[in-house]
């Protein structure tokens, strides 16, 4: 996203007259939340001053800093602490989005489990991620000879959307960390399921991405 975000946060990049992260927040207290927990890292000190306490959209917010980016499962298992024992839902900051998040709010998993909400693969991730069946994920093992953009076109990618039991994150200590390995995990031990939203969804990747929004 350079020379874009040498000096704002890609959570804050403008998206139709308003950051990204602003949203997030008003659509998901719009859906029945109230709480919140936003991770800081590069330029952390600009989404703290956007955030403050989260009054100013009738919400309370928290800021976990990161010293260091920990990646997309570190920066959630650094969180834990500030995010009680119930289920909670998870928002990529880069993404531009119109889920109804009101179906993250009533929905309920089961303990130590996730759910992933999947989208069509965008052009810069034509692979996808897993194959989505009745709400159950799987990833499909590549044929012999296969690459990773080989895969079957019924692949769908993961939009960045999810809700989580905070058991799911049991046992993984705190550190940079990627998320990508405990999905496959969950997958495997039937941890994991999903549903698919074929509205508006965009990675904020690229400004070519981000000018398209805006056009």
């Amino acid at each position: 996203m350079r020379p874009l975000t040498d000096a704002t946060p890609k959570p804050l990049l403008p998206v139709r007259g308003k950051p990204l992260l602003a949203h997030h927040i008003e659509r998901l207290r719009d859906a029945g939340f109230f709480d919140f927990v936003v991770n800081a890292a590069y330029l952390g000190e600009q989404v703290a001053e956007l955030c403050g306490d989260g009054s100013r959209w009738g919400v309370r917010i928290e800021i976990s800093r990161e010293s260091v980016p920990l990646e997309t499962a570190g920066g959630i298992i650094q969180a834990l602490p500030h995010l009680g024992e119930a289920p909670f839902a998870v928002v990529n900051g880069d993404i531009f989005t119109d889920f109804p998040f009101t179906a993250l709010h009533e929905m309920v998993v089961d303990p130590s489990c996730g759910h992933l909400i999947m989208v069509d693969n965008p052009a810069h991730h034509p692979a996808g991620d897993f194959v989505l069946t009745e709400q159950h994920l799987y990833q499909p093992p590549l044929a012999k000879g296969e690459r990773d953009d080989e895969r079957a076109p019924e692949t769908l990618t993961f939009s960045g959307i999810a809700l989580y039991d905070p058991a799911f994150f049991a046992g993984c200590v705190p550190g940079k960390r990627p998320l990508k390995p405990l999905l496959d995990q969950a997958i495997a031990e039937g941890r994991l399921s999903g549903q698919y939203y074929g509205g508006v969804w965009s990675d904020v990747g690229t400004p070519e991405r981000l000018a398209a929004l805006n056009g």
